[in-house]
């Protein structure tokens, strides 16, 4: 487990990440990082969530194909 302290970066705010965990996050100078939910918390990663992505793409097709949907509906 890490602690992070919040300190003010110029107008901004951010963490000063640990070389060691940086090393296990594998990121560099200029990575981006992720925030989401979890049921325990926050969860920080270096990777987008697969499941926003499959979401997105669920969105997309049920958008394409909402003529299709609405007649199998009736």
């Amino acid at each position: 487990m890490y602690a992070l302290k919040l300190t003010q970066i110029g107008n901004s705010y951010g963490w000063i990440l640990p070389k060691e965990m940086l090393s296990k996050l594998k990121l560099e100078k200029g990575d981006c990082t992720y925030v989401t939910e979890a049921p325990d918390g926050m969860r920080i990663t270096p990777y987008k969530s697969a499941a926003e992505e499959h979401l997105k793409l669920g969105r997309q097709f049920m958008h394409d194909f909402r003529d299709t949907f609405r007649e199998l509906a009736k």
